[in-house]
Parts: structure tokens; sequence; C-alpha cells
């Protein structure tokens, strides 16, 4: 009996000394910084914890000694560790947003999905639209997000007021063709996207929305899209 309960005993003790460790963290952090820490993980990597503020994330030992702000890579793999936990700290409920004021693009059967935060000026989100092209049996849905600039706005009007706001929209961003004609139609679900964006504390364009909820900032590569289409089917 008692074989049987050491096991449980330790690994308890074990999972309270790890919440221990980490409330220490967090209130080591809070005391140098005086700002609130979301949340504190051990990161699994030179003993450090992973701590998550004010819409960042650093490292810091259990003492709080130090503290790194910074990327941290897995020697391993390559993979960018601190990019792949703020894509998943950063998730968003899908349902949350309001596909009704995104430019909607179907291809082929549209089952695979997926949402981006895009400036009509921004050099990364004509890439982004050049690559996009190539994705088939997808439904896009772009929101007009124009932070640049006063032109960044002025265009999104015109896109969103055009007749086929999808063919405006590639027109500018694959051909440089300027969008023309009205721009004093209902345009408010542009100030409404700009209000939604800054809610999500979406800086950059373009950022990128999968069905699971995680974000993607930057012009990601195609192959990363079509294997973040595949892990998100039938969600």
């Amino acid at each position: 009996m008692l074989k049987k309960l050491l096991p449980a005993l330790l690994g308890a003790t074990l999972a309270i000394a790890a919440v221990a460790d980490e409330a220490s963290v967090k209130r080591n952090f809070e005391a140098k910084f005086g700002a609130k820490a979301d949340s504190v993980t051990k990161s699994g990597y030179l003993g450090l914890y992973e701590i998550y503020a004010d819409g960042q994330i650093l490292y810091g030992d259990e003492k709080g000694t130090a503290f790194i702000l910074g990327p941290l890579i897995d020697g391993k793999t390559m993979r960018n560790v601190t990019q792949e936990r703020m894509n998943k700290l950063t998730a968003i409920k899908w349902n949350d947003l309001p596909l009704e004021r995104a430019v909607k693009q179907v291809r082929g059967d549209g089952k695979r999905v997926l949402a981006s935060f895009e400036d009509p000026n921004c050099g990364y989100c004509k890439r982004l639209a050049k690559e996009l092209l190539k994705l088939d049996n997808v439904t896009i849905y772009t929101f007009l997000y124009p932070i640049l600039s006063q032109d960044s706005v002025d265009k999104s009007k015109a896109i969103w007021c055009a007749a086929d706001r999808a063919k405006a929209w590639n027109d500018w961003m694959v051909d440089g063709k300027a969008p023309t004609g009205k721009t004093d139609c209902d345009t408010t679900a542009i100030t409404k996207n700009q209000d939604f964006g800054r809610k999500l504390n979406i800086n950059g364009t373009p950022t990128l929305f999968f069905v699971d909820g995680e974000r993607i900032p930057g012009a990601v590569p195609l192959a990363k899209i079509e294997e973040k289409l595949a892990q998100t089917a039938g969600k």
C-alpha cells in the first residue's frame, strides 16, 4: 500500500512545489517591474520561467536575479519557442470574429478557413495576397485594417464601397490597380475593425487567424499556411 502511495504523494508534492515556485517568480517580477504578470510557467529551458506580461514574453530565474527579453530558440529543432508560445497566448475564439465586416473570398469548396487583418499599403500584405492566390478550397476573410496612413483609410473605404470587394482588393494588392469609385457608402465597418483590432493588440499587418483561434503575425510562407489549414481542417 505504501509503495503505491509514495509515487502519488511525490507527484503531488512536486506539483505543489511547482505552483509555489511560479507564485514566487510572479511576486518577484511584479515587485521589481511594478506590472502585473498575466501568467508564469516553467519554460522547460535552463530552469527559466516564462513570464507573460503586458503583451510580451520574458524569462526569469526562480529568485528574480536576472530577466531576459527576446526570442528563446530551441537548440535542437531551431524552433522559435517564444513566438510559438506567443501565438498560443494571444489566441482568440474564432466565433468572436465579426466576419460580416470582412472582405470574403471563396475558392473551390471553401471548406478551409482563415482570416487576416491587413492594411492596403502594407508591403508584406501585398506579398501575402499573391501567396494566397495559390490556395484552393478555402474561404478567406480579409479585415480591412488601415493603420499606416490616411491614404490607407481612403483606399480601404474605396475597396469596401466597391461593387465587388474581393476583386477590388486583389486588383490593388496583386496587380497594383488602385481602387476607384465612390467612398461615401457605409464604411463604419472599417472604423469598427480598427477598434476591434486594437482590443486584440494587433499592432502590425498582416496578422492571420485560424479556426482554432491561433494568430500568426507577418507574411507567413504558403507552406506554413497550408500546414496550419491542414491542422485545423474540420474544426
